[in-house]
């Protein structure tokens, strides 16, 4: 592996080589579309590859680019010049008492989490005196949170650069671009940014960031040193290669099936952060792999553990390579600050049942007791 300054892109056409036979294939979509439309082709084994595609942005095709603005007469009965007489003298009052309530009322976060997650990502912005207007998607209906000019909204997913693109151009909301609050240091990097857009100064956060790694420290202790390559899967890939580049891990690979550049900005820059401060080489970034290279690429490097999807799981611990199945990334608790934990076990668990290190649940179960009671 080279050490770049900058994070390297690569893209491979994935499963070119199988098609279905005497057949041409012009598929005009989204990065996202023609990934998934190979691998779906990719069962057909006797086929032969006639293939072209169109690929479009995300942003060209989510929303209206030149919305029709909605205008509202406001009707009285006074005159003009009466109601300007009646507000003279109140603008600076009344500016200046917006600008107190607004800031406190200004955010929507948006993202499906269970509701015990969303509730702990508001206590922790709480604490930072910052109230969340609401979420999207809201659990009920009638909760859903308004929209528009003066909303700042911030997405607690990657995959979500589609929902971010139709609130900045068709609700005129402004994006907070930061990365995203998966393991202790995106936690704290989410919140931090946060509360510089509203010009508070973070309270106690680094001393929360110290805490729940000294908590999961056993769990640390078994990654670190060790190799993980990610096959990609769920978009999920940059945040969790970030996150256990900051556990002490090395990741060869993070493949990814498609890569918003302008939506995960920050994000990639904070993997650059991470990999600078840990002396780690930046992990090569490939969208759209070639399965069929990556698993040359692993017979290779030999990682100690490849994240992928379940088609591929049972095939690569055949070649002894220890798997874990990126869905249950997908569907696991991993935002926030209390859900640290859940993560590593994800992680741990195949390396501990391949290598026998059982003689650390005992430890393990009572930093699981120390984690409760954080």
């Amino acid at each position: 592996m080279k050490n770049f300054e900058i994070p390297a892109f690569e893209c491979e056409t994935a499963w070119l080589y199988q098609k279905i036979e005497d057949s041409f294939f012009l598929v005009i979509g989204t990065k996202t579309c023609g990934y998934f439309l190979q691998n779906a082709l990719g069962v057909m084994i006797f086929a032969e590859p006639r293939y072209a595609m169109a690929e479009l942005e995300e942003g060209d095709i989510s929303a209206q680019l030149n919305d029709r603005r909605i205008k509202k007469n406001l009707l009285a009965n006074k005159k003009t010049i009466e109601i300007q007489a009646s507000l003279f003298g109140l603008e600076p009052k009344l500016q200046e008492l917006m600008d107190w309530i607004m800031p406190l009322h200004r955010l929507v976060l948006f993202g499906s989490l269970p509701s015990s997650v969303a509730s702990q990502l508001n206590l922790e912005l709480k604490c930072q005196s910052i109230l969340v207007l609401g979420w999207l998607p809201s659990q009920r209906y009638n909760e859903l949170p308004s929209l528009g000019e003066g909303i700042y909204v911030c997405g607690v997913n990657p995959f979500l650069s589609r929902t971010a693109t139709t609130l900045m151009r068709r609700r005129k909301c402004q994006l907070i671009g930061s990365p995203f609050p998966i393991g202790p240091d995106g936690t704290c990097a989410w919140i931090e940014k946060i509360c510089s857009v509203f010009n508070k100064t973070p309270v106690g956060l680094n001393e929360r960031e110290n805490q729940i790694w000294k908590a999961v420290q056993d769990y640390t202790r078994i990654i670190k040193g060790k190799s993980v390559f990610f096959m990609g899967d769920n978009l999920l890939e940059i945040s969790l290669a970030r996150f256990l580049i900051r556990c002490g891990m090395v990741v060869y690979e993070i493949g990814i099936p498609y890569m918003d550049k302008r939506y995960q900005a920050v994000e990639l820059l904070f993997l650059q952060q991470t990999c600078k401060k840990m002396n780690t080489p930046l992990p090569r970034i490939v969208e759209k792999p070639d399965n069929y290279s990556q698993v040359q690429r692993m017979h290779e490097l030999k990682p100690h553990l490849a994240i992928t999807g379940m088609a591929h799981a049972n095939p690569l611990e055949a070649r002894n390579i220890n798997t874990k199945w990126s869905v249950e990334f997908t569907f696991a608790q991993i935002h926030g600050f209390s859900n640290v934990q859940d993560i590593l076990k994800l992680v741990t668990h195949p390396l501990r049942c391949r290598s026998g290190i059982m003689s650390d649940f005992q430890s393990l179960s009572k930093q699981t007791n120390k984690m409760n009671s954080i």
